[in-house]
């Protein structure tokens, strides 16, 4: 009697611990599941911190560069333009084929203040705002091939910090957060007389407009 006595007063107490660490696990397990949301959040916002600072930096090993290719056609007649800005120099050109044979090129000097400027803008267009895609959705290997495909990568020296991307097809938006035509616009005022540069691409019939935004 006397052992089964104690096994009725001791069993509550066992119980009563066994529902207590049941739930400091549960209350673990839900912390843990909260406060790491937040830093996979944290961790994203960062990565967006870190494009848009080195979209801002000005020192002279940054740069952000704009590419334009036209839809997939015969190689003699595929068209692509590039413009790239750094805070020494501005820089167009237009290529042939899609080993960009260079057709036409033209450059101007740069400076800091002026690089500022640009850069600013691209921020407040939303430049850095994309989350850039990785393996097989970052490849643009014929993606939109009858339209036109648009890439824009901030750098620093030859390594691209961010490459964001969008198209004209519906069925490939990318990873570009932006209005293309208004980035694009921004590009193509850095350049003076650009236009003359994407008409030596020529106009033939078979071949790109590469002046439609």
């Amino acid at each position: 009697m006397n052992n089964r006595s104690k096994i009725s007063r001791t069993m509550p107490i066992i119980i009563v611990v066994v529902i207590i660490i049941i739930a400091i696990v549960a209350l673990v397990s839900l912390a843990r599941a909260m406060f790491g949301g937040a830093d996979t959040n944290k961790q994203g916002n960062q990565k967006t911190d870190v494009s848009r600072e080195a979209l801002l930096a000005s020192d002279l090993s940054r740069s952000v560069r704009m590419t334009k290719r036209g839809p997939i056609v015969a190689n003699e007649n595929h068209r692509s333009y590039q413009i790239t800005v750094t805070p020494e120099s501005r820089t167009i050109t237009s290529y042939e084929g899609y080993l960009e044979k260079e057709l036409k090129s033209k450059s101007y000097d740069n400076n800091v203040k002026a690089y500022e400027q640009f850069t600013a803008a691209l921020d407040k267009a939303n430049l850095a705002k994309g989350v850039q895609l990785t393996g097989n959705a970052d490849d643009t290997t014929g993606v939109c091939a009858k339209g036109n495909l648009y890439e824009f990568e901030i750098l620093q020296g030859t390594r691209a910090v961010k490459r964001l991307w969008t198209t004209d097809c519906s069925g490939s938006k990318g990873s570009l957060q932006a209005s293309v035509q208004q980035l694009s616009e921004l590009f193509m005022n850095q350049v003076p007389n650009a236009q003359e540069v994407l008409e030596s691409a020529g106009q033939s019939s078979g071949e790109i407009n590469l002046l439609n935004f």
